[in-house]
């Protein structure tokens, strides 16, 4: 099939292949005009956030119109069940993130969470979870994994990566591994600049890579590229858009056959270098089959420009027609597959109420020192530290809110970098709570200067742990959910007890 021609003039079939391999986002809690036409032209993905869901029946109502619209558009989201969390953006997360998990080391309990957080999003018509992260945290310094990841040992995420994406898609709902090879050897955010990692490639095969093989071999429907230079593989190129790791590392090495799907391309790592609709050219040669658009104020307009950049690479050769027919097929495919499990799988599993977050979140706690359960409610102090982008900004997180519920006249306090420290009131318990305390200075000095006045205060971490517990008792989440805050007051207010916990 040939389908060159002008942009202007009859070549219907490109522009339907084109429009194939978008997964753009957009704004608002109904569906836009623009994109209800352009689904009916033939738009094959749509990526939904936090910004566009609400509740179940607002979250199930957008997804039937997007499928009124085109039957066979794949719907994706990034619902990562931890601090990243998009159906539980307002509420926060009934489950504890892969840290915590991690944490836990149990494969048959990452599956069952995993089959809990499918179960939702089927139940919310969402066809692919850009999720999991099964990144490696080589680096404590590193901004924008963190909690997100299951730990630091290769193997460890190995096998719960595995575990993770088998119980996801047993709710018949596209499980997509990120951040293709590994973003967890980085100091650098990619929503902001490029990260250099900077493995040769048998240290990328020893420490990144196991956690991409079982998840292939669990049968991962999908892999997200990461805007990552990994110079051991092309020293020109990011990841999204190197044909040596696309295809060299991950199809013909790994044997991945899914679909590869792209980060999003408006991110200034790359979008600044080759602009949106150069960095969407460029990764669909490279062998990227989906690109992602965030769609913040991106809207009709840039996907406009990207469709007619796309057929205008064809056009003049920059991009082969029978890459971006490859391309689009994978795509098909995907929506295919969950087409059929639609039919088998659909919604099976799991409840609205599902008990497992929580449970899981109390087995992630770990624990130093002696004084519980409270006596006496506390004040509690929280370090409001800044989260990286991927994390909503209107999640609710913290200690205060589900401890006063079960000790009233528990007092508390949220300190930016500029509040002065609180003067804690002596005869009370202390507890001070922290994110990540050991990637921020301003953090860290506070908690010095409490625990100089205050050394019996109790210090919760429900960021990345640090190579140190300060406190007179110190607990460690592994994450800021809900069900980890909650877990927390259950432990200070003696509603579970420490007996049995491993300590910190």
């Amino acid at each position: 099939m040939s389908v060159r021609g002008g942009l202007s003039g009859a070549s219907p079939e490109l522009a339907k292949l084109a429009d194939t391999v978008l997964q753009p986002g957009f704004v608002g809690t109904e569906v836009p005009d623009w994109l209800r036409r352009r689904l009916s032209e033939g738009l094959g993905g749509v990526a939904l956030y936090s910004r566009n869901l609400v509740d179940g029946p607002q979250i199930r109502a957008l997804t039937a119109a997007l499928r009124a619209e085109n039957p066979d558009v794949v719907i994706a989201t990034d619902e990562e069940g931890g601090d990243v969390t998009r159906l539980e953006a307002l509420t926060g997360s009934s489950r504890p993130g892969n840290l915590a998990l991690g944490a836990v080391d149990d494969p048959e309990l990452t599956e069952l969470v995993a089959r809990g957080i499918g179960a939702d999003l089927a139940r919310a018509g969402v066809t692919l979870n850009y999720a999991p992260v099964i990144d490696v945290n080589s680096d404590l310094d590193n901004p924008v994994v963190g909690t997100r990841a299951f730990g630091s040992d290769p193997w460890l995420v190995a096998r719960h990566a595995a575990a993770w994406v088998t119980g996801l898609q047993a709710s018949g709902v596209a499980a997509c591994a990120k951040h293709f090879p590994g973003h967890g050897a980085t100091a650098v955010d990619s929503h902001n600049d490029l990260p250099t990692v900077s493995y040769s490639a048998e240290e990328l095969a020893a420490t990144t890579l196991p956690p991409y093989r079982t998840a292939i071999e669990a049968g991962v429907r999908a892999v997200m590229t990461g805007h990552l230079l990994v110079p051991a593989y092309d020293t020109e190129f990011p990841a999204t858009l190197s044909h040596r790791l696309l295809v060299g590392l991950l199809r013909e090495e790994l044997g991945f056959d899914g679909l590869i799907v792209t980060d999003a391309v408006e991110m200034p790592s790359v979008a600044e270098r080759y602009g949106v609709t150069g960095a969407a050219v460029r990764a669909l040669a490279a062998g990227a089959d989906a690109i992602c658009v965030g769609g913040e104020r991106k809207g009709a307009g840039v996907v406009g420009f990207m469709r007619n950049a796309i057929m205008a690479a064809v056009i003049d050769g920059t991009l082969p027609e029978e890459r971006l027919a490859d391309a689009a097929e994978r795509v098909r495919r995907l929506a295919a597959w969950s087409a059929e499990q639609r039919g088998a799988t659909w919604v099976t599993g799991g409840t609205e109420s599902d008990p497992s977050g929580l449970a899981a979140a109390r087995r992630a706690l770990r624990v130093r020192g002696e004084g519980f359960p409270l006596v006496t409610a506390p004040q509690v102090v929280e370090f409001v530290s800044e989260t990286n982008i991927a994390i909503d900004r209107v999640t609710p997180w913290g200690v205060a809110e589900p401890l006063a519920a079960l000790l009233p006249g528990t007092d508390g306090v949220r300190l930016g970098p500029e509040d002065p420290l609180p003067v804690p009131a002596d005869g009370r318990p202390l507890v001070v709570v922290v994110r990540d305390a050991h990637r921020h200075a301003w953090v860290s000095a506070g908690l010095d200067a409490l625990l100089a006045r205050r050394p019996d205060a109790i210090v919760v971490e429900m960021g990345l742990p640090g190579p140190l517990t300060p406190g007179g008792a110190h607990i460690t989440t592994h994450g800021a959910t809900t069900a980890s805050g909650q877990a927390v007051a259950e432990l200070l207010s003696g509603r579970t007890a420490v007996t049995g916990l491993a300590p910190a």
